[in-house]
This record gives C-alpha cells, sequence and structure tokens, in this order.
C-alpha cells in the first residue's frame, strides 16, 4: 500500500491520465447516440475534457480557462450536460487547492454560475414560474462549491506546514548560528586567558634565567634559587594551560589531576609574592572586609593584576616599583595597580590598547565588561602607568 501510495506521489500525472481515460470512456459510452446533430461537437468536447483532468495538476490555470471554454461551447450549440462535465468539479477543486489566487477566484465565480446558467439553457421544468429550476439550480451548485471550499481548505492547510517547517528551519539555523557565537566566545575567553598565562609566566622566567645567567659563577646559590622559580613557574603555567586547553577536548576522560581552580582574590598575594621573587617591588595592600566574590568578578580581578605587572615588567624600565591596592566596598570590589616607571608608550594604550603587538589592555576591558565593570587605564602624572577598576557584585543590566 505504501509502494502506491508513494507511486502517485511520484507520477500524478499518469494517474491523472488514467482517471481521463476511465472518464472518457463512460462518457462516450453513456453519450452514444444521445446528441442528435452534435455528435461530433459533443465528442469534441468530451474529449478536452477528458484532458483537462488528464492535465489539471501540471497546468491548473489553462486547464481551467479550457473547462470554461468548453462549458460556453455546450451552452451556444445546445450540447446538454453528461458525464464529461465531471471534470468542471475536478478543475475547480485543482484550482482552488493550487492554482494562482486569480484561477481560484475565477473557479469561484464559475461554480456560483455554472448551475444557474445549466437551467436558463436547459430548464428541467418548461412551465413558465416553476420553481424546479431553481431548486435544481441551487442543488447542482452545492457540489461546485464543496469542491471549491474543500481545495481552498488543502491549500489552506498546505500552507500552514510549510510556515511551520520555515519556522523550523529558522529556528534550527538560529540554534546553529547561536552555537556558532558560544564557541567563538568560549574560544576568545581561552585566548585571553591563555595571554595572561603566557605573557605572566614567560615573563617571570624570562628574568629569572637572565638573572641566573648572570650571578651563575658569582653566587651559584642565587643561580640555583632563580632556576627553582623557573621550574616552579613553568609548572604553574602548564597546570593552568591543561585546564584551559581541557575544555577542548570533547569526548575523552580526564584525570582530576590535571586540572587546577581558577585563580581568585586570595592568589593575588601569592602572584605578588611570586613577582617580588622575580625582582620587582611591589607594594600590596588591602582595604575593607574581605569577604567571597562571584567567580567571575574573582577571576577578572586577578587577571587584571596579573597583566598590569607583566606590562610593568615588560615596560616600566629598569627600577620599577609597583603598588597594588584591593578594595572591598559594599557593593563591588576596586583594583588599582600603578608603577612609577618610564611607562608604557603611547601606543600601547591609545585605541583600547591595539598596539600591534599585544593585546593586554583589549583583554582587560573585555575581561571587565562581561562583568558589567568599569576600567580606566593610562599614564600617571609625572611617569608611569596606572589601571583602576571596578567590578560590581552583580553584572549591570
Amino acid at each position: 500500500m505504501q509502494r502506491l501510495y508513494d507511486f502517485i506521489r511520484r507520477h500524478p500525472t499518469s494517474v491523472d491520465s488514467f482517471w481521463a481515460v476511465m472518464l472518457l470512456g463512460m462518457s462516450a459510452a453513456s453519450a452514444a447516440g444521445a446528441f442528435d446533430g452534435h455528435g461530433v461537437s459533443a465528442g469534441i468536447c468530451i474529449f478536452v475534457l477528458s484532458l483537462v483532468v488528464a492535465l489539471r495538476r501540471r497546468f491548473p490555470e489553462w486547464m481551467l480557462l479550457t473547462a470554461i471554454a468548453v462549458g460556453l461551447v455546450q451552452v451556444a450549440l445546445d450540447i446538454q450536460p453528461n458525464l464529461a462535465d465531471f471534470a468542471m468539479l475536478v478543475i475547480v477543486y485543482t484550482v482552488a487547492a493550487n492554482g494562482a489566487r486569480w484561477a481560484s477566484r475565477l473557479a469561484l465565480g464559475g461554480s456560483l454560475l455554472a448551475a444557474t446558467i445549466s437551467q436558463l439553457r436547459w430548464p428541467v421544468d418548461k412551465a413558465p414560474g416553476a420553481a424546479a429550476p431553481i431548486a435544481y439550480a441551487v442543488f447542482l451548485t452545492i457540489p461546485f462549491l464543496l469542491a471549491w471550499v474543500l481545495g481552498d481548505s488543502l491549500r489552506t492547510r498546505r500552507a500552514y506546514f510549510a510556515q511551520l517547517e520555515e519556522r523550523a528551519t529558522r529556528l534550527e539555523k538560529e540554534r546553529e548560528a547561536q552555537s556558532k557565537v558560544a564557541v567563538a566566545a568560549e574560544r576568545a575567553r581561552i585566548a585571553r586567558e591563555l595571554h595572561d598565562v603566557v605573557a605572566h609566566n614567560v615573563s617571570v622566567m624570562v628574568v629569572q634565567a637572565d638573572g641566573a645567567a648572570y650571578v651563575m659563577d658569582a653566587s651559584p646559590d642565587q643561580a640555583k634559587q632563580a632556576l627553582e622559580t623557573i621550574s616552579t613557574t613553568g609548572r604553574q603555567a602548564l597546570a593552568e594551560m591543561r585546564r584551559l586547553l581541557g575544555v577542548l577536548r570533547t569526548g575523552e576522560q580526564q584525570e582530576a589531576g590535571e586540572y587546577v581552580p581558577q585563580p581568585d582574590v586570595q592568589q593575588i598575594e601569592d602572584l605578588v609574592e611570586q613577582v617580588r621573587t622575580a625582582g620587582l617591588t611591589v607594594d600590596f595592600k588591602i582595604e575593607g572586609t574581605a569577604r567571597p566574590l562571584p567567580s567571575g568578578v574573582e577571576l577578572t580581578a586577578y587577571r587584571i593584576v596579573q597583566e598590569a605587572l607583566t606590562n610593568t615588567r615588560k615596560h616600566g624600565g629598569p627600577e620599577v616599583g609597583a603598588s597594588v591596592r584591593l578594595v572591598y566596598f559594599d557593593d563591588g570590589l576596586g583594583l588599582l595597580v600603578e608603577d612609577d616607571g618610564r611607562g608604557a608608550a603611547h601606543e600601547m594604550y591609545e585605541d583600547g590598547g591595539a598596539d600591534g603587538q599585544g593585546h593586554g589592555l583589549i583583554g582587560m576591558r573585555e575581561r571587565v565588561g562581561m562583568v558589567g565593570g568599569t576600567l580606566d587605564a593610562g599614564p600617571r602624572p609625572g611617569g608611569g602607568f596606572r589601571i583602576s577598576a571596578l567590578l560590581p557584585l552583580k553584572p549591570a543590566h
């Protein structure tokens, strides 16, 4: 049964042609000898109406006009209605379901007039003023109207399902777009994290390596301490990189030991101590009452201090000193990182920090924006560089 249904759907014209042949045969058999003086014309009309049924789905508008023309010829030549006129019901349904809107309206108008015209030309009761022709006209109009209503309902239902499919397709595309945006945002976050981790830790390792090479012969103990700092810093960097890159490994089982917690405000003191060990003088103070903060705020605060101290080492010049202030407010956390060195070049903080060599300040602004905070970065009066940030406890809407 399913195969038959599939064949009908794949070959609609073949199926229509079969029914057209059946209609032609039955019409010819029932009309044999019934059209005195108009046999040829009646035969042509029957053939054309059968052709209308065969081609109704390929050319619905043209077949409607053809059926109307045949009907007018029948009226003009006094060829009485016959079985082949059933094709008019079929074409009315077809045009209402599949044809153009103008053709559907024309079919509706023809449906309302066909039976009336038929009774005016061939009344069932010759008596003038009789009610039989009117009743018969109304009776014959009902099938035409039902055919049109059925076809129009099918058109409406088909349009509704098409709209549902279009909506489903659009929602699927929107979901794909949202997934791509989420992936891009996650990659940007990982890029920022990697930038901060690599820039800070590699900077510390370079400074320690240079110091170790300088004092290797004169002070082996200091060189040994510098090498130990390099080793510790490298391990920390690898641990953080494993945590960041682990999110990219889909479908793999990761050992819990490969992951480390995200940095928070409490680890800023350890960060400052690490920087001091690398040879940078840092004054660190906490003001206000320390308390737990949202993880996003804590990570942002840690990365801002980390990036600021990294830039101080890279651009602050010799004998540079820095200060870090953490201020706990009732509704947020304030950060102030300053150095007294020669400061970065003007291009370092112009246009949001795009200097063509790094994206440190751009990353800071993005991080602060993600938690709804504000950031101010620029040179200090009299020399040096200042970074000030305010991170609210709740993102601004």
